[in-house]
């Protein structure tokens, strides 16, 4: 009797079916016996490419920091910067598992550190100090990550929530919040609201205000 055969199992095989797995379901669906399963080999075979599961882990942030873009060198930091941050903002909303996991050091991965490299060494070739560098490789830091999560919270919807929705909508007093109604109201709504970026308002309101001397 014949037996299809099993495309080979390989490191890059696995990170793609781990990557693909974890941004549909999150990182929890991640283990070593899915993966195999996932992929038509037992468990024990997957340990002959990667190590074990952080390694895995490991692998699909170096995945995601692969779609990153570092600041371009040159002296329009600001534009550099800019462009810089959408690219790692966009690859932290497709990937909604991974602005967590980065700000876990034991996760450090050295492509994180060559990008934080870039950013810093845009700021302090552009004439900023090394004093005022820190502070402001925090904030743009902190803006990126911050912003990723907290979209990323409130993208999370329960499964049911369409069947809950008037209930909790009825159940709300609006009348005595008609900012809040129509901010609801947008919410549903097509219009003018619908074209503003809200993390590249509050990237160009941060850059806006910054400069190497104060």
């Amino acid at each position: 009797m014949a037996t299809s055969a099993r495309k080979p199992l390989s490191r890059e095989r696995i990170l793609a079916r781990a990557l693909a797995l974890a941004d549909e379901q999150g990182l929890e669906a991640i283990t070593m016996r899915r993966l195999g399963e996932d992929l038509g080999y037992e468990a024990m075979s997957l340990y002959r490419h990667v190590e074990n599961k952080d390694d895995v882990i490991n692998g699909m942030l170096d995945l995601v920091l692969a779609e990153w873009e570092p600041p371009a060198p040159g002296p329009d930091w600001r534009a550099a910067v800019r462009a810089s941050a959408i690219t790692v903002h966009d690859a932290l909303r497709r990937h909604p598992w991974a602005a967590s996991v980065m700000l876990d050091a034991r996760h450090a991965r050295p492509a994180r550190m060559a990008y934080g490299e870039r950013l810093l060494a845009c700021l302090r070739e552009n004439g900023f100090s090394a004093e005022r560098t820190y502070a402001v490789y925090h904030l743009i830091d902190g803006h990126i990550f911050g912003f990723s999560r907290w979209e990323i919270a409130h993208a999370w919807l329960p499964a049911d929530i369409e069947a809950r929705l008037p209930q909790l909508i009825a159940a709300i007093d609006w009348s005595a919040a008609p900012y809040f109604a129509e901010h609801r109201d947008q919410h549903f709504t097509d219009g003018p609201h619908r074209d503003a970026n809200a993390f590249e308002l509050g990237l160009d309101l941060i850059l806006a205000g910054l400069s190497p001397d104060g």
